[in-house]
């Protein structure tokens, strides 16, 4: 579609793009086949490397950045944090406090007593009255005569330049600029128009008319030549993966369906189902019956333990819980087992008959 749109914006085509439009075409997919297919080979080597290789390469440099080098790292970071902390005290305690010390009690009070002190008193009766002094020489004796000085100079040196310039150097000037104005300002321009005409006639002229009707077409042909062949290309490039693909399928991908579906899938059911879930029971039975004879056996040794304790000390090394019987209790119809609570005792024989 932009094809078409381009070439019916396009300007009328001349004779030479016609002519050069097939064999340009021919020449240019001759040329960009191989270069396509090329590239669609290394386009599926890059898909097969990246899943088979670069991908697990990625995961294990993941795991193995996240289970041993972040560890180490943050191991060697604490590490060196608490060097660094060490060694800051270190140098604190050797270089810092010490001139800190120095400068506080010794420097600076020598400073103050011994150089302040005195310097503000010198300041404060000597310097001071010199300075008022000297303030009242120069405002009362130098000052006028600095004027005077200047005057003398403004009207010896100064003054014949300034008077120069105003009426000498400024008409001079003003002459200058109106003759460039009039007369050489409008030569050059006529001058400069006339160079522009010249090298737009004899050089941009010619450069465009070759551009347009040369350099265009021709590029526009060659433009349009390479993307039908690399299109082209394309097609050929899939057409023949297709084909591999499907050769590749009949010979290896079939019979290997085929070999799993019909004889792999069998036998692994059959070695599921009479091998492997029968040696599975088997080894479960097994190893319950070897739990229950473990258990048997520690149980029996516990037991000769605590007769072997028992023969040595004459005592049971564990509390035996006391079973009570229970109690009879005697009622005015005969004697029925009648449960008590443990521990209390049985109520007192009643009878009615007279003893005789």
């Amino acid at each position: 579609m932009e094809l078409e749109k381009r070439e019916r914006h396009a300007e009328p085509e001349g004779c030479l793009a016609v002519a050069i439009r097939i064999p340009v075409r021919i020449v240019v997919l001759v040329l960009v086949v191989p270069v396509r297919m090329v590239w669609d080979v290394l386009v599926v080597c890059g898909r097969a490397l990246d899943r088979v290789l670069l991908r697990p390469l990625g995961r294990a440099l993941g795991w193995t950045y996240e289970t041993l080098l972040a560890p180490v790292g943050r191991g060697i970071a604490w590490l060196a944090g608490a060097v660094a902390t060490g060694v800051r005290w270190l140098c604190k305690a050797l270089f810092h406090w010490p001139w800190i010390a120095l400068w506080r009690y010794v420097l600076l009070p020598v400073a103050t007593y011994g150089v302040a002190v005195p310097l503000g008193w010198l300041y404060r009766t000597l310097l001071t009255p010199a300075g008022h002094r000297l303030a009242w020489v120069y405002a009362r004796l130098l000052t006028p005569l600095g004027r005077g000085v200047g005057v003398l100079l403004w009207a010896v040196l100064v003054w014949p330049w300034i008077a120069l310039y105003r009426w000498v150097l400024t008409p001079v000037g003003h002459g200058l600029a109106w003759l460039y104005a009039n007369a050489l300002a409008p030569a050059a321009r006529g001058v400069r128009t006339a160079v522009g005409w010249l090298a737009r006639v004899l050089l941009v002229v010619p450069v465009v008319f070759v551009y347009r009707r040369l350099l265009a077409p021709v590029g526009r042909e060659i433009a349009d030549a390479v993307g039908m062949a690399w299109r082209a290309a394309g097609r050929l490039s899939r057409a023949v993966g297709r084909a591999l693909k499907w050769l590749a399928w009949n010979l290896l991908g079939r019979p290997a369906a085929w070999f799993y579906r019909n004889v792999c899938t069998p036998v692994g059911h059959f070695a599921r189902d009479r091998v492997w879930a029968p040696a599975r029971r088997a080894a479960a039975e097994a190893g319950r019956a070897a739990r229950g004879a473990l258990a048997s056996a520690r149980e029996t040794v516990r037991r000769a333990r605590r007769d072997a304790w028992r023969a040595l000390v004459g005592g049971t090394g564990e509390p035996r819980a006391v079973e009570r019987a229970p109690v009879r209790a005697r009622n005015l119809g005969g004697t029925q087992h009648i449960p008590t609570v443990p521990g209390a005792a049985p109520g007192p024989e009643i009878s009615l008959h007279k003893r005789g």
